[in-house]
């Protein structure tokens, strides 16, 4: 079985040294009440639970799979049901909740961590609970009184879960095209019917009941995604006293049969008439799910990051006890027919791949995590607009670039193992399977670089890059720590400020150039990105004494030498343009008939 212990002391260094997250919170009326003696208690507890609960039915839920009945039951593996009840009872679902509804009203900057922490023992089991929290941040944000009443203790408190539905079988990222119905009754009620895919959680036999928030066009509703409205769906409808009624028409057409996260049951749901009540304004239903989405984006980073701490954690146990070869500097164990691999440069580079993923990614994470906390409760009203422009920008770069490092990351981590990385019984297979996805639900990485780009460069002229770029020029300028760290992302700005600049010339009579140079330009960013969060990393450090801190500066020196020089080359990409993709006819790509 996979080994997983949480890097609880990168943690603290997160909270305590780079963001300093007990001086932000007691400086914040609306934070004051979460003090560090409190998240130390959780993160400890979340630590516990991951590694002793969640991490043993990690494998076994892998080889078992959710499965479907021809009733329409949906089974969750064994274990997950009772892992699940310890969850909800244990008040992690609603950690970060509406207080007002029975949320424990916990900031980001905690909730990322513990979400860290799920991810990393049991990918699958986590997008339970985690479609959950979505669906409640929604309903928070656009719901009427009623309906938060309704609905958002018993989602808090695990009695019932959530979920999102969005895609159908025609429409996946243009949902404008949907054509799932609403139909309004004369007591306010909808009936809605059509077909979502891809819906995570939407039947299973952890919770009693199942929210399902669905995107659906009323009768003479506008064209295209101006006419999408938002709607609250119950599998069982709730009668007036919070108890549990009739069974509504909606059911579970099948399961797909996936890569990964095999024992998260990915369902195509039907509705066919089924009640619902609308959520927010008739048309509004895109912009309040977005709500949702955006947080799904973020957490999607995190499963990432999970992906890659739990390969990194195993691979680096591995090469300290495989022996293979003879160090190229002197015999390391004599006694023994061969060195351990971690000797070897080589396994080295790969494990310190990863390990600077992780840590980068952990920090970024955190990062956006206190821009979402500085926006969501700040008092200052420029100080929040501030951090909203932060998190829109960084949001694409939260989901996509930090799940193709992780990926990355669980491949280099793979190889470790050499044949032993392909084969099942090592878990190392399974991590790369369960990381995949993060790559392409919530959004594509490639509609995300499109998101990056074209909204959130292109459309405002560049002001959010400008204004970010501002800040990390601010802080490296004034660095204490003597380190490459400093001009390494000097440079980094300075790459970045040239490429936005040559783009956004560009794009005026180039019409593929954003679509085609995308991908690249966020990939350059990430790496800026990282480089700044190294310089956080490094100049907290400094001055303090043990290996703990003494490693952070080595490892910016690793990501300096051996991984930042990438954004150059991303670089002279997104200089090559559009054209070298788009010069070939339609018929190059046609397939040879048989």
């Amino acid at each position: 079985m996979a080994v997983y212990n949480a890097p609880l002391n990168d943690m603290r260094f997160m909270l305590n040294d780079v963001f300093k997250a007990p001086q932000f919170w007691q400086n914040n009326e609306n934070l004051a009440h979460v003090d560090m003696e409190t998240v130390d208690m959780i993160l400890e507890e979340m630590a516990k639970l991951s590694k002793n609960v969640l991490l043993p039915i990690n494998r076994s839920g892998d080889e078992e799979g959710a499965t479907f009945e021809g009733d329409g039951v949906v089974t969750t593996p064994a274990g997950f049901k009772d892992a699940y009840k310890q969850y909800a009872e244990s008040g992690w679902v609603g950690l970060s909740g509406n207080a007002e509804y029975g949320g424990q009203g916990f900031p980001k900057m905690v909730t990322m961590l513990t979400e860290e922490m799920v991810f990393t023992a049991n990918q699958s089991f986590a997008l339970y609970p985690n479609l959950t929290v979505g669906a409640t941040l929604c309903l928070n944000a656009a719901a009427s009184e009623e309906q938060k009443q309704t609905y958002l203790e018993k989602m808090y408190n695990g009695e019932w879960s959530g979920t999102m539905c969005l895609t159908e079988p025609h429409a996946g990222t243009d949902l404008g095209i949907i054509k799932t119905k609403a139909v309004p009754n004369d007591d306010g009620s909808y009936n809605i019917s059509g077909t979502k895919i891809f819906i995570t959680g939407g039947e299973h036999d952890l919770t009693d009941n199942i929210i399902h928030l669905v995107l659906a066009k009323t009768p003479n509703a506008p064209e295209g995604s101006k006419g999408i409205s938002l709607f609250v769906v119950p599998k069982f409808l709730v009668n007036a006293d919070g108890s549990l009624g009739e069974r509504n028409t909606l059911a579970v057409g099948s399961i797909e049969h996936k890569m990964g996260i095999k024992a998260s049951a990915t369902c195509v749901m039907n509705f066919d008439n089924a009640k619902g009540w609308m959520v927010g304004e008739e048309n509004t239903g895109l912009s309040s799910m977005f709500i949702m989405m955006n947080y799904e984006r973020v957490t999607m980073g995190l499963q990432g990051l999970g992906g890659s701490e739990l390969a990194y954690q195993n691979a680096a146990l591995y090469a300290n006890d495989r022996g293979q070869g003879r160090s190229d500097t002197q015999l390391q164990s004599p006694e023994k027919p061969a060195d351990a691999i971690i000797h070897h440069a080589d396994v080295r580079r790969m494990l310190l791949n990863a390990k600077a993923n992780t840590e980068a990614s952990r920090c970024f994470a955190m990062y956006v995590a206190k821009n979402l906390d500085e926006e969501k409760f700040s008092t200052d009203p420029e100080a929040a607009q501030a951090a909203a422009a932060r998190v829109a920008l960084l949001t694409p770069v939260a989901k996509a670039f930090l799940t193709d490092k992780a990926l990355e990351a669980t491949v280099d981590c793979q190889q470790v193992f050499g044949g032993h990385g392909y084969i099942r019984e090592w878990g190392m297979e399974q991590i790369v399977r369960d990381t995949r996805i993060a790559q392409i639900y919530e959004g594509t990485n490639g509609i995300q670089a499109l998101d990056l780009l074209g909204r959130k460069v292109a459309r405002n002229n560049g002001k959010y890059v400008t204004h970010f770029l501002g800040e990390i020029r601010d802080f490296v300028n004034n660095m204490q720590a003597d380190h490459g760290i400093k001009q390494a992302t000097l440079d980094a700005a300075d790459t970045i400020e040239e490429l936005t600049t040559t783009v956004l010339n560009n794009i005026g009579e180039r019409k593929n150039e954003i679509n085609g140079c995308a991908v690249d330009y966020m990939h350059a960013f990430g790496y800026l990105a990282y480089s700044y969060m190294f310089a956080l990393m490094v100049e907290a450090a400094n001055g303090k004494e043990g290996d703990f801190y003494t490693n952070k500066a080595k490892l910016a020196d690793y990501f300096v030498g051996r991984i930042l020089p990438r954004i150059n080359a991303h670089a002279q990409m997104v200089k090559a343009g559009s054209d070298p993709m788009m010069n070939f006819d339609l018929d190059y790509f046609d397939v040879p008939a048989s």
